[in-house]
């Protein structure tokens, strides 16, 4: 499908969107993709338990985050595909019998000293978080191994979500804390949980309120909440359900959180959010649905993905560039603050994945070239200044090797990898 004639036009009265991606060395991009990931792997035990996992970056972050180990696996598959098992299944032997899977898990030790007053933890020698990530799990095995339906595991942990966190029967999944979508300090949230939103002083006083009830969701709203349901959360949610042969949950998403004046997907509260909800680029994550109805995908496009608050000349920012919240501060009050301004790359290829199946590809080679540029100027950096490239937050950082995904363009990329896993590449 060919990018519609609206988009043609709008590029030639607009800002000339980033080069695209010719003329990237993808080889350079594949080297230093491989290195990090392999430099950040390790193996070892706790326990009893085997693992091996990849650090999303040695020296800030040594521990097994469920959703970058996620992204670690996709790219796993194109170097060293057995990796993406080994991964994935070490995610799985950290679940508890329920099929429940926390968003880190501590395979070298309790968290101890500071760390225990904000980390989500009930317990100090607990292995993993009580709380979670947006549950993509599933997804990522069929990206990257095989059928997870053949997977007990993946089964009972995606039963767990859909039993603990459907709230209201529909099929979306809702968060008791703003971490819980991955994103942390998004402005989105600030409307939300006011000052106890992340990054706050008053977060602290969210996590012991939490961690008294156990960071159970039908207690948190009884307590009043709120409990929130969050875009990118459901999307990843929805790829999963897909990935796991069951029904779609994108009916419900676009009925629930898109908002048919603005063309934007926004996330709802109970209690509600107190004011306006600024536009971050979760609004737009639903482009990697397959089967978002391309209407409302043309309108996230055309009239956001491609206007200036977006179109920087690396790839997308976290935050509308003319949202008052929109920041390329690391921090604020001396505490870290993310998901705030700079752009990051598995949003950018989430992104990008919408604009493969919509035939945009002019759009996405330039967004791609933008990536890669940045990961080869300023090394795999955390995130990144989207108007400059240069690189912020932690180094080394894993998930970062998504440039991969951009550089060598996978044939299942234009239906978000829900095929079977194809050879390894």
């Amino acid at each position: 499908m060919l990018a519609s004639t609206l988009a043609d036009e709008r590029h030639r009265t607009d800002p000339p969107p980033p080069e695209d991606a010719r003329g990237v060395d993808a080889a350079r991009v594949r080297a230093v993709c491989a290195h990090t990931l392999a430099s950040n792997w390790v193996v070892g035990s706790r326990a009893g338990v085997e693992f091996a996992y990849t650090r999303p970056s040695p020296e800030r972050y040594r521990w097994q985050w469920y959703w970058d180990s996620c992204f670690a696996a996709i790219v796993w598959r194109r170097l060293e595909p057995d990796r993406s098992r080994q991964e994935l299944s070490t995610l799985l032997r950290a679940a508890r019998e329920d099929g429940f899977i926390g968003h880190t898990v501590f395979w070298d030790g309790p968290v101890r000293g500071v760390r225990r007053l904000y980390y989500n933890v009930v317990d100090e020698g607990d292995l993993t978080t009580a709380t979670i990530q947006p549950p993509m799990l599933a997804w990522a095995w069929r990206a990257a191994v095989g059928d997870p339906a053949a997977e007990p595991g993946i089964v009972a942990h995606h039963e767990w979500a859909r039993r603990e966190r459907d709230l209201e029967g529909d099929g979306l999944l809702w968060l008791v804390q703003p971490d819980e979508s991955g994103l942390d300090a998004s402005p989105q949230f600030d409307p939300i949980w006011g000052y106890r939103a992340q990054g706050l002083p008053g977060f602290l006083e969210l996590v012991y309120r939490n961690r008294r009830l156990g960071f159970r969701i039908a207690s948190v709203r009884d307590a009043g909440g709120p409990v929130v349901c969050e875009v990118l959360t459901n999307v990843l949610h929805g790829l999963s359900e897909l990935a796991l042969g069951r029904p779609s949950v994108t009916g419900a998403l676009v009925e629930r959180l898109y908002d048919e004046q603005l063309g934007l997907f926004l996330p709802v509260a109970s209690p509600p959010a107190v004011g306006r909800i600024p536009v971050t680029w979760s609004a737009l994550s639903p482009l990697a649905l397959p089967d978002l109805p391309e209407a409302i995908g043309r309108r996230l496009v055309e009239e956001h993905l491609l206007s200036p608050r977006f179109w920087t000349p690396v790839a997308p920012p976290s935050v509308a560039t003319d949202e008052p919240s929109f920041s390329l501060h690391e921090h604020t009050l001396g505490l870290r603050r993310y998901w705030r301004g700079p752009t990051w790359v598995n949003s950018a290829w989430l992104i990008w994945l919408g604009l493969v199946r919509l035939g945009y590809r002019a759009e996405a080679e330039a967004l791609a070239g933008g990536i890669q540029r940045a990961v080869l100027s300023s090394g795999m950096r955390e995130f990144y200044n989207p108007r400059d490239a240069r690189g912020m937050g932690a180094r080394e950082f894993a998930w970062s090797a998504l440039a991969l995904e951009l550089a060598e363009p996978d044939e299942r990329a234009h239906e978000s990898h829900l095929a079977a896993a194809a050879e390894p590449a």
